[in-house]
């Protein structure tokens, strides 16, 4: 074999590498660059940023059961079991006894046949999309899916349709027209960034007419929503006898769980199917034990804790009434929603940026959700409340905001000037 004699790029010629600080610039001066902070728990829902003392409304711990000692003892337990790694992939040796177990718990808590046990959720839907439908097949998506639906979708290399945000009427007239024989719709049951609920029910009467699959993604509902907190599909009334076996059921485990992971859960037939086609399931080393005995323990937690649930939803009146009556000419607004996620919309990447830093200043961690995780022109704080919090926690934030919307009467001018 004769080898090319091209003579390799001198070390001093121009790459596409050269160009990356270049574009990191642009990103910084977009108000668009992303940084890491050191975070430590401090106790509640307070935190050490970067070794400050904050008090945070940016977690997913939404029943504030992550640093809860009966899950630290679970864990504790099963690594004198176990050991720490799990050795191997679920199909070779990594399926431990407390996996599971877990598996089985999980179908029992969200009252569906059987459930499929990942180790991390953004894994679970870029796995379970494609080992569902491919090329040929259609795929319905609404707008705002979160963005490992969005990546699943891409892999399957099905035919995707997008609809408009909750917009069923669209979504009915694009299954109507589809000639494809396998359909699949996807969408988030409670959208992590705008924190309204889809209308389950409608969206599943539209798969049954035509004939498609269903894939709900309750990241944000499951532990919060629905009886003892059994999800967006219990709180539907479509879980046990009334289940549908083309509802397939995803929720991730590292927010009201406390833990980490996901799982999907649904008719025997389709997870077993998922079981043997998902690639990021049979190649992929298994969770650990340890995090799945503590799963077992947050599952008996969050089947317990309707105390836990009714205080926060108290604070979640607390918040919206608090900030209901903020200066119109601001041009800030509170979006729609009964969960955990409260988005106060700000419009531009510098000005909710601006908002962070005045906040950070008093003591407050809100974080600045910015494009492409929401639409360009609606940056905005993503208020995430928890159990962990209280009513004088949330005072504190609601307080600080009307201080910073008096203070600059909507004239806002830049990071740094809060």
């Amino acid at each position: 074999m004769t080898l090319s004699s091209t003579a390799p790029k001198s070390s001093n010629s121009p790459s596409w590498l050269d160009e990356i600080p270049a574009r990191l610039a642009d990103i910084e001066r977009a108000h668009l660059l992303r940084r890491r902070r050191v975070v430590q728990p401090a106790g509640g829902a307070r935190l050490l940023v970067d070794g400050q003392p904050m008090l945070a409304f940016c977690s997913n711990d939404y029943l504030g059961l992550a640093s809860h000692p009966a899950l630290a003892e679970a864990a504790r337990e099963a690594t004198r079991t176990f050991g720490v790694g799990s050795g191997g992939s679920p199909l070779v040796s990594g399926h431990s006894a407390a996996n599971d177990a877990l598996e089985h718990e999980l179908a029992a808590y969200v009252q569906l046949p059987r459930a499929l046990y990942f180790y991390a959720g953004y894994a679970t839907n870029t796995g379970i999309i494609p080992a569902l439908v491919g090329e040929g097949d259609a795929l319905f998506s609404d707008a705002l899916n979160h963005a490992c639906l969005i990546d699943g979708a891409r892999l399957s290399r099905a035919t995707i349709h997008r609809y408009p945000h909750a917009d069923l009427a669209t979504l009915q007239a694009q299954l109507a027209a589809s000639p494809a024989r396998r359909k699949l719709v996807i969408s988030d049951a409670v959208f992590s960034m705008d924190g309204d609920l889809i209308d389950i029910p409608a969206l599943l009467a539209l798969c049954e007419r035509y004939d498609a699959l269903l894939l709900l993604d309750d990241a944000h509902g499951f532990g919060v929503l629905g009886p003892q907190g059994r999800g967006s599909l219990a709180q539907a009334g479509l879980t046990g006898a009334a289940a549908s076996r083309r509802v397939l059921y995803m929720a991730t485990l590292g927010k009201a769980a406390g833990v980490a992971g996901a799982f999907v859960a649904g008719d025997a037939a389709l997870i077993e199917w998922l079981l043997q086609k998902t690639r990021t399931y049979i190649f992929a080393t298994a969770a650990p034990p340890l995090l799945a005995s503590a799963l077992r323990q947050s599952l008996q937690l969050m089947a317990a804790a309707d105390d836990r649930r009714a205080h926060l939803a108290a604070l979640i009146t607390q918040l919206r009434t608090g900030l209901a009556h903020l200066p119109e000419a601001l041009g800030w607004y509170l979006l729609p929603s009964t969960t955990p996620v409260q988005a106060l919309v700000i419009g531009s990447n510098e000005a909710a940026l601006a908002v962070m830093d005045g906040l950070r200043a008093q003591g407050l961690w809100v974080p600045a959700i910015r494009p492409p995780t929401v639409p360009a022109g609606t940056a905005r704080l993503r208020i995430a409340l928890s159990a962990a919090h209280t009513a004088a926690d949330v005072e504190q934030l609601v307080n600080a905001l009307h201080t910073l919307a008096a203070a600059h009467g909507g004239n806002i001018n830049g990071p740094g000037s809060v």
